[in-house]
């Protein structure tokens, strides 16, 4: 991508989107379209087309999503799904339509089945049933790749499906009924400590195993795969036989029990934590192989301690504390 180059990152005030800014200004790239979503309704079918008639990016980092964790995921299915659909279709038919050169599409680890051999590989996609705590999201995501791969094969896009772990950072969402695990942790254990609460109640039985990436290191890895020369990215997005695919994380995983006492020491909070058994764990295990990445040459660079630190910085932020309070105990396992 030319430095001037008219790059859209869609959603670019979520945890990936915002990531993926910084990334980019950090590079050098002067030339960015953003847009919030009272700017653009990327649900709404004229508003895309007549934003992508007027702008012509070159570039797209599709980073728009409904998300949340799995209370939300449980609460909200039609919604995850029928807006994820219309936001992805939207746009992915738009940047064909306009002769958008490259387009990077964000998924999720949800779309491997919830049994799926560990680590889990590009391939393993669609080889048996998805965790149903998050099945729509899940289904929208997999409708995603299969239109970038249908594009690919039908008129010859270079259209890019990025599949991150689990991810934290900077900018995250705290809410307990929406946010996923580390930042809904972050903020049980942080008020825990601050009110001097015995214990704190978590979601499962603390087994699960879980990978986790900082979201700067996301976004390094999505911009590293879109400047990847024409040679290099074809094998992957314009390989007819193989869905366009690449896993984004950091190869180690970890419990949602370690996980907590992780986040409890980054915190200060030194008292009890308690896990409730007759609440959902979601999926065993996620733990993605990053071997297609790494062996195109990306490494991930942020340890998931000095990463916690960080992300527990920017909470403390005023705008951070500035939290709405919800009488609803949620889930932090997605």
């Amino acid at each position: 991508m030319n430095l001037t180059a008219k790059i859209y990152v869609a959603g670019h005030h979520g945890l990936v989107g915002s990531a993926l800014v910084r990334q980019l200004k950090t590079l050098g790239y002067s030339n960015l379209l953003l847009r919030t979503h009272q700017e653009l309704d990327l649900t709404n079918q004229d508003s895309v087309q007549e934003f992508f008639a007027e702008e012509r990016p070159e570039y797209i980092f599709l980073a728009a999503a409904k998300v949340g964790g799995i209370l939300a995921n449980s609460t909200y299915p039609a919604e995850f799904l029928c807006h994820n659909l219309l936001i992805q279709t939207h746009v992915i038919h738009e940047a064909f339509r306009t002769g958008v050169k490259r387009l990077l599409f964000l998924g999720s680890s949800c779309i491997y089945p919830k049994h799926a051999p560990q680590p889990m590989k590009e391939e393993y996609l669609l080889t048996g049933p998805l965790e149903p705590t998050n099945r729509p999201y899940a289904v929208a995501k997999i409708s995603g790749i299969e239109m970038c791969w249908s594009y690919n094969r039908e008129y010859g896009t270079r259209f890019l499906a990025a599949m991150p772990t689990s991810l934290y950072g900077l900018g995250d969402r705290y809410d307990l009924q929406d946010s996923h695990v580390v930042p809904a942790l972050i903020r049980k254990m942080h008020e825990a400590r601050v009110s001097g609460a015995g214990e704190v109640v978590l979601w499962g039985t603390g087994t699960p195993r879980r990978e986790f990436l900082y979201s700067d290191d996301a976004a390094d890895a999505c911009v590293f795969l879109m400047n990847l020369p024409d040679d290099r990215l074809d094998p992957v997005a314009a390989n007819g036989h193989l869905r366009p695919i690449v896993n984004i994380g950091c190869g180690e995983d970890l419990t949602v029990r370690e996980l907590s006492e992780l986040i409890a020491e980054v915190v200060g909070f030194k008292k009890k934590i308690v896990f409730d058994p007759s609440k959902p764990d979601g999926t065993p295990r996620k733990l993605l192989d990053i071997t297609l990445l790494t062996g195109l040459g990306w490494e991930p660079r942020t340890p998931l301690r000095d990463g916690l630190i960080k992300t527990y910085m920017d909470f403390l932020e005023p705008r951070a504390l500035a939290l709405e309070t919800r009488p609803i105990s949620a889930g932090v396992v997605s």
